[in-house]
């Protein structure tokens, strides 16, 4: 057993877990946050995707003891039901999922993306290359893509605006 302490979503936490717990285990299972989804447990699918120290990370691939001390976020870390992040917002807005199996790795690969390239600065083709580590088996993408779009646009004018 190892003693395992992390800031998750912003709340420093800590339990003593297996240590072969793997991180999304420990998310859900250890600590009840359930938006971050176990798919495939091969790091293929992405449904797993969650944040560690600012990078997007597959939890499936990832032991709890290795995020000992680190910063993670989860899909509910990003926003609430009553105020969204704008690409929560800009999936539901422009119908970027079907069944929702996929929606919380593909917000928070989609989060990353905007991070490191920049708001505003993402087109299609870079979009659909940044997310080839996420699988949907529902919509065939094109709305996936188009609301990771509308949110990078839309974060670029709420970044002018705050200028």
């Amino acid at each position: 057993m190892s003693k395992v302490s992390m800031v998750l979503n912003g709340k420093t936490v800590s339990a003593d877990v297996e240590d072969r717990t793997l991180l999304v285990s420990f998310i859900r299972d250890v600590r009840g946050l359930t938006g971050t989804h176990v798919g495939c447990d091969t790091s293929q699918c992405g449904a797993c995707v969650v944040h560690v120290n600012g990078k997007a990370v597959k939890s499936c691939t990832m032991l709890a003891a290795q995020a000992d001390g680190a910063d993670v976020v989860t899909l509910e870390g990003i926003g609430t039901a009553d105020h969204l992040h704008p690409v929560q917002a800009a999936f539901r807005e422009h119908h970027g999922l079907q069944c929702g199996f996929c929606t919380p790795g593909m917000i928070m690969t989609a989060v990353d993306m905007i991070n490191r390239h920049g708001a505003g600065n993402l087109d299609e083709a870079t979009i659909r290359h940044e997310l080839e580590g996420n699988i949907c088996r529902c919509t065939g993408y094109h709305n996936i893509v188009k609301a990771i779009k509308a949110a990078s646009d839309q974060m670029a004018g709420m970044a002018q605006a705050a200028e």
